[in-house]
């Protein structure tokens, strides 16, 4: 939805006799770049929340910039943080506000926005808005775990391997990233396919003495979104489950590839089904080791964020909280 279609908040009108003295403080990270944000619709998005909340905004400069001023939040005692992008700016406001009493919300920027609908805040963004003015008549802050991959923390996902390797070849080109979307991924999909993992791809070895070429870890479900549509792909575990589920891709045969994405689209069938595919539930912890000393990649919540020998995943039961 573009910003000239952007609609007058149902009830707004009520609130804006609301005493400042006794409004939350909000503070509300931007980020500019991401797919549906313009300066039009930031001005009003600011604008209807300020009927009822009192909202500081800051748009981010750089990569970590979201985390920083999270810090900040939670040490000024605001009530709560609205990141405002894709998942990739929730995924760093959140890395920010792990461990202290702030809860992070989200606005949906981006074009998959799986953290936001996961927290049941709609995919449009005057929805959206909509949907965080109410909140202020009903609010509940709520402890959720969030995973953990060395030093940076991941909300639903993250993945070792060829989605990583796809995630750093889409993150390198911002521009087709933001207007092609989906399609762009499934286009890097299929190239990086070709150029690394048909051939002698990189194997690893995991604590679940399973090998594998590939690694999904999940916190939450569902993996992603194609359009509006859910990409499931491991079960069991949620965002208050205190465990990590995931799947192991054990090889990547020409033919696998393309049933495994049927699967991932399919109503009928699983992932975990395909004879290629090891899942797994309930762990607290899962290390990746390479088995040839090749570099593995890594992403978390569709960030690439590099590569290493070793990744240790775990998770932390109650570490961050939202409200929504």
């Amino acid at each position: 939805m573009s910003a000239t279609d952007f609609r007058p908040v149902t009830g707004l009108e009520s609130f804006l006799g609301a005493d400042p003295s006794t409004r939350r403080r909000l503070l509300l990270i931007v980020n500019p770049y991401a797919s549906t944000v313009s300066d039009r619709l930031r001005n009003l998005v600011v604008s209807a929340l300020r009927g009822r909340y009192e909202v500081d905004a800051v748009d981010t400069e750089r990569r970590e910039h979201a985390t920083e001023l999270c810090r900040e939040a939670a040490e000024e005692g605001y009530d709560a943080v609205v990141a405002f992008g894709g998942d990739g700016t929730v995924n760093e406001a959140a890395n920010g506000l792990v461990g202290t009493s702030t809860p992070l919300t989200c606005l949906p920027g981006g074009r998959a926005n799986v953290y936001c609908r996961m927290l049941g805040i709609p995919a449009d963004v005057v929805d959206a808005t909509e949907h965080v003015l109410a909140m202020d008549g009903r609010w509940q802050p709520r402890a959720v775990d969030v995973g953990k991959v060395g030093p940076r923390h991941f909300l639903f996902s993250a993945g070792v391997g060829l989605d990583a390797s796809v995630v750093q070849r889409v993150d390198a080109n911002p521009r087709l990233k933001r207007n092609l979307g989906q399609y762009y991924y499934a286009w890097v999909a299929s190239t990086t396919y070709g150029r690394r993992y048909l051939h002698r791809p990189p194997r690893f070895e995991t604590s679940l003495g399973i090998e594998g070429v590939t690694a999904l870890i999940q916190n939450g479900s569902p993996w992603t979104y194609f359009g509006d549509r859910p990409v499931e792909m491991a079960s069991g575990a949620r965002l208050d489950s205190g465990d990590l589920a995931g799947l192991i891709l054990t090889r990547t045969n020409p033919l696998d590839i393309p049933t495994i994405a049927w699967r991932a689209l399919s109503s009928h069938a699983e992932v975990a089904g395909h004879r290629q595919v090891q899942s797994f539930s309930g762990q607290t912890t899962l290390r990746v080791t390479s088995r040839d000393d090749r570099e593995l990649p890594v992403q978390v919540d569709g960030d690439f964020i590099g590569s290493g020998i070793e990744h240790e995943f775990s998770v932390l039961p109650g570490a961050l909280r939202v409200v929504a």
